[in-house]
């Protein structure tokens, strides 16, 4: 039998290592709570035209890489297929910004939100679309500038179609 003094001791320590743990529990939820949903928001979005697309992936503190896969516009590079991408990307909640590299005079801006399409479960095309507003900038061999702005809505791609779901396995 232990003395009054040591039981009490033994209590107390036993207390401590149970609201600790209950602490680290508390503070884990928190944690992952977040992350899970700009988690989902990584995949492919559609982009301007059929064919083309954007690869967004969410990292850790709302740091976001990516690209954009689209066909050259140019009489140099018409119809084939160009990859720009993220020189700055940023999600803050459900708003993403993200600006591209320069490939032959071109890059782009973009300024918007995610939210909720009309897919009906996680994984649909469309459960998440991309609205915002896109800038297309454009440098000419004379070193002129030029800029095009427009309202866009990019929808997810199908989650089994997107090379980040097939790594989660």
């Amino acid at each position: 039998m232990l003395d009054p003094i040591m039981r009490r001791i033994f209590s107390l320590l036993l207390n401590a290592i149970l609201l600790a743990n209950l602490g680290f529990a508390q503070q884990e939820k928190k944690a992952v709570a977040p992350d899970s949903v700009s988690d989902s928001y990584s995949g492919m979005y559609s982009f301007l035209r059929d064919g083309e697309f954007v690869q967004v992936t969410v990292e850790d503190q709302g740091k976001v890489t990516g690209f954009v896969s689209r066909y050259g516009d140019l009489d140099s590079d018409k119809g084939a297929f160009l990859d720009q991408f993220f020189k700055e990307g940023k999600l803050s909640g459900t708003k993403l910004a993200f600006t591209t590299e320069t490939v032959h005079g071109v890059w782009f801006d973009f300024k918007g939100n995610f939210e909720r399409g009309e897919g009906k479960n996680p994984g649909d095309e469309a459960y998440y679309v991309l609205k915002g507003t896109l800038t297309q900038y454009l440098t000419d061999q004379n070193k002129k500038s030029s800029s095009r702005s427009r309202e866009v809505a990019f929808k997810s791609f199908p989650q089994d179609m997107a090379p980040a779901a097939q790594n989660k396995d």
